[in-house]
């Protein structure tokens, strides 16, 4: 594994177990020989296995592949943030660790990225949109709800804030204000400090196996609040433009 990877791709897991093997495989065949990277999965608090298969893959010989643990589950956000505190990329990529993100996106949406950056500095990341949404019908009508709210408040103009699957400069994540749930406002806290998400079409696949950890309520009702938290640092944020007067 390269000392200084040029992705840092991060999977927060929660008790997902059987996750692990199939969604690892599928991020090696995408990455292998295409970028170089690291694999860091943050074991948020597992109950199951998930933490035992891990170790058994990296005693395979999968030397890209780094393990980090919550002792207690922290949320999604916050094993996120664990990851990309560690993570010795120049870009970050982060996926859902229930192989509803297809890997196989990853090659196309860091290129889409770096296309961006090279027209505009400002472009500091891209962020899936999942075109052929596989949830039941309770998550899309909630999702519904919740983003019809959120574009009323925002107006960011991310039609899926809600994907799983993104990419970001490491140093402009680490530079966003953290909290609980902020996973899924990157690109309005990125346009609060000057910077720009594209969107990338991306697949979206049914749960490979197990149980979402997340259920609609807390989707919802927590979605509506954070929304006018998220509102309130939008209006605030500044991003003064710097010159040098001095050496």
């Amino acid at each position: 594994m390269p000392e200084q990877p040029f992705l840092s791709v991060v999977i927060p897991a929660r008790n997902e177990a059987e996750n692990v093997r199939p969604l690892v495989a599928e991020v090696r065949q995408a990455l292998d020989g295409v970028f170089d990277y690291e694999l860091i999965y943050v074991d948020d608090g597992s109950t199951d296995a998930t933490g035992e298969t891990l170790k058994a893959l990296a005693a395979e010989g999968f030397d890209r592949l780094r393990i980090l643990r919550h002792e207690k589950s922290t949320g999604q956000s916050f094993a996120v943030l664990t990851g990309a505190r560690a993570a010795r990329g120049e870009w970050l990529v982060v996926l859902d660790a229930d192989g509803q993100n297809d890997p196989a996106d990853i090659p196309g949406m860091v290129r889409t990225a770096l296309e961006g950056n090279a027209r505009d500095p400002r472009v500091v990341g891209v962020i899936g949109h999942r075109v052929n949404r596989r949830d039941d019908w309770i998550k899309r009508v909630s999702s519904k709800v919740a983003n019809g709210f959120r574009d009323a408040m925002l107006k960011d103009g991310v039609p899926d804030v809600g994907c799983g699957l993104k990419s970001v400069r490491l140093d402009w994540y680490l530079r966003l204000p953290a909290f609980d749930h902020m996973h899924r406002y990157v690109p309005t806290l990125v346009q609060s400090l000057g910077g720009v998400m594209l969107v990338h079409p991306v697949n979206h696949r049914p749960r490979m196996a197990g149980r979402s950890n997340y259920g609609v309520w807390n989707r919802l009702w927590v979605g509506l609040v954070d929304v006018l938290g998220v509102a309130w640092l939008k209006r605030r944020a500044k991003s003064p433009l710097v010159k040098e007067v001095l050496p």
